[in-house]
């Protein structure tokens, strides 16, 4: 039997609202008689108190099709047993959780079952488990069928023993689970829990022994960048919906833009919020919306970029304060150079600075590699305010050597237990490649210092700036890969930095400073918080609180010396054929 899960012009099906599931229901026997159950549960907070099946939309029903149609009726296999769904708020997650494992619990055939609904919190628990107490109450013969104990939020079938609970997650919640079926609801917000992959390993642990199991992940997009096992869902989904992994047992459907549209700010026009709301104009109230997206455009960008991913499910990149470094406006669209290497900032360059910052056990180490480029090029510069100034500068062109920054970060393993908010986002960078955990004291120092020898015997580093109080095992391991003692300055921090850090907002404004887009730096810039001193802006590690900025301080010190015009090596094309560090 041959299907696919992948549905690669799914961008032209969302944008004219075709379905999203390219193939109809492996069994149709199997999807009918689930969609007997499901369409007749009641909707009890909803006007008229109708039924599923008389209010909701195509796209649910082909959902719940796929998902109790790949049930083999003969051997009991279900042969897609792992579905991803996101789309936005309001468009009634919490009825079609309730819904989905109800009717597995009804239609479930294995004694004492046990099916489980995993909630990141007390309150989302309660949410799912309301509408199933109250489909039950509102069905005579589901009353008759399901015990239902409201304390414990727990459901049984009175003739199999089969039972569904809905829980709070937390490692105990779920240790030793053995889940037929499994609902996970927001997960997003799991993504923000340290342990959560263990305790996602420990709840679908089950399906191991249970070939009619499923496990459902649903979530609207997070108003933070997504990471830990958010994150990782959700690039696998894609991947599927796209082709790019054939996984004929995971059906994803994401009602998302397509990129398409993004980058024309079609999504910021609520003309095309349907493209991400299946259920525009129903359980998503079209006037509360509307006044939603002018409230949130009045109160600044970020909040706008919250309401784009909750109600729009738009991804944020990264996070815009009110107290912002003005920077981080223009960073997003300066990285222009994804994949950037510190080789290729070798190849390119006519000089180098380095700036470094950081290194406490529950710090990062950051590294900066800054350089300006040997060729001259015309950029179009778009309109913007100048941060020093506050004054309107028109679009123009103009002639420029670019800077190129690179970076990278280590972290001692230690940082995972002190700062528990921040690991999973972490632990992402590491598997990029972007951030080193490190086994042991030192070796941090140690990579670092082999990554700023190589700038040195590539002839091109002129400076290393570092912070005065922070230089102690940094300066022993350049020492120790005898990197000029004399290239070594401190660079003076706090108001001093002023000049740095104004000069990197121009840059960017400018079009010259330009980044390999690397998500660690631009969630360190979306951490940086600005206080303004008498006649200064600051950026300090302490305002930004548990988000680490290191990486960016360490650009800012690189910024310092590289705004002084240090002379180019300007090495001619027989220079950089006989130097195998550069060619």
């Amino acid at each position: 039997m041959e299907w696919s899960t992948a549905c690669k012009d799914w961008e032209r099906r969302i944008v004219e609202r075709e379905p999203l599931i390219p193939f109809a229901p492996l069994f149709p026997d199997m999807a009918d008689e689930a969609w007997d159950v499901f369409s007749h549960l009641v909707m009890v907070d909803v006007d008229g108190q109708p039924t599923m099946g008389e209010i909701c939309l195509p796209w649910l029903e082909h959902w719940v099709r796929a998902i109790f149609g790949a049930r083999h009726p003969e051997t009991g296999r279900q042969l897609i047993n792992e579905f991803f769904l996101m789309v936005s708020k309001k468009n009634g997650k919490s009825s079609i959780a309730a819904g989905v494992m109800l009717t597995a619990l009804i239609l479930n055939w294995r004694p004492s079952a046990e099916l489980l609904i995993l909630s990141p919190t007390k309150e989302i628990a309660e949410n799912s488990f309301k509408p199933i107490r109250d489909m039950i109450n509102a069905d005579e013969e589901l009353q008759a069928l399901l015990k239902v104990q409201e304390y414990q939020r727990l459901i049984t079938h009175r003739e199999n023993q089969a039972t569904l609970k809905v829980v709070a997650a937390d490692s105990d919640t779920v240790s030793g689970k053995k889940a037929s079926f499994v609902f996970v609801d927001e997960l997003h917000e799991f993504g923000k829990k340290a342990k959560a992959s263990n305790m996602l390993l420990e709840a679908t642990g089950g399906l191991a022994s249970r070939p009619e199991g499923f496990v459902i992940y649903a979530t609207t997009q997070s108003e933070q960048p997504p990471a830990g096992v958010f994150k990782d869902k959700l690039d696998y989904a894609r991947k599927v919906r796209d082709g790019e992994i054939e996984d004929r047992k995971f059906l994803p459907l994401i009602y998302e833009f397509p990129q398409a549209m993004l980058a024309a700010k079609a999504h910021r026009d609520l003309n095309n919020a349907y493209v991400t709301n299946p259920n525009w104009g129903t359980s998503v109230d079209i006037e509360r919306i509307t006044q939603l997206h002018s409230q949130a455009q009045a109160l600044g960008e970020q909040q706008f970029k919250e309401f784009l991913a909750k109600h729009l499910n738009v991804e944020i990149g990264m996070n815009l304060h009110n107290d912002r470094w003005a920077g981080a406006d223009f960073w997003e669209t300066q990285g222009t150079r994804p994949g950037l290497t510190l080789q290729n900032l070798l190849d390119e360059c006519e000089v180098i600075d380095v700036g470094i910052d950081g290194g406490g056990l529950d710090d990062l180490l950051g590294l900066a590699v800054l350089g300006r480029r040997r060729e001259q090029e015309e950029v179009f510069v778009l309109e913007y305010t100048d941060p020093e100034t506050n004054e309107l500068v028109p679009a123009h062109w103009a002639t420029v050597q670019r800077w190129l920054l690179w970076t990278r970060a280590w972290a001692h393993p230690s940082v995972l237990e002190r700062r528990k908010e921040i690991a999973p986002r972490l632990l992402d960078f590491s598997k990029q490649g972007h951030l080193v955990l490190v086994k042991n004291v030192g070796e941090d120092t140690a990579q670092l210092a082999k990554l700023v020898k190589r700038c040195e015997d590539s002839g091109l580093l002129d400076q290393v700036g570092c912070d005065p109080l922070g230089l102690g095992g940094v300066l022993d391991a350049l020492a120790k890969e005898e990197v000029p003692r004399e290239k070594i300055v401190g660079v003076p921090q706090g108001y001093k930095l002023h000049s740095a850090i104004k000069t990197g907002e121009r840059k960017l404004a400018e079009g010259v400073l330009v980044h390999g887009a690397q998500p660690l730096m631009a969630w360190c810039v979306g951490n940086a918080r600005v206080e303004a001193s008498k006649n200064a802006v600051i950026v300090t590690k302490q305002a930004s609180g548990t988000g680490k900025i290191d990486p960016l301080m360490a650009t800012y010190n690189a910024i310092t010396l590289l705004s002084l015009n240090p002379e180019g090596v300007g090495l001619n094309l027989d220079d950089i054929l006989a130097n195998p560090l550069i060619a």
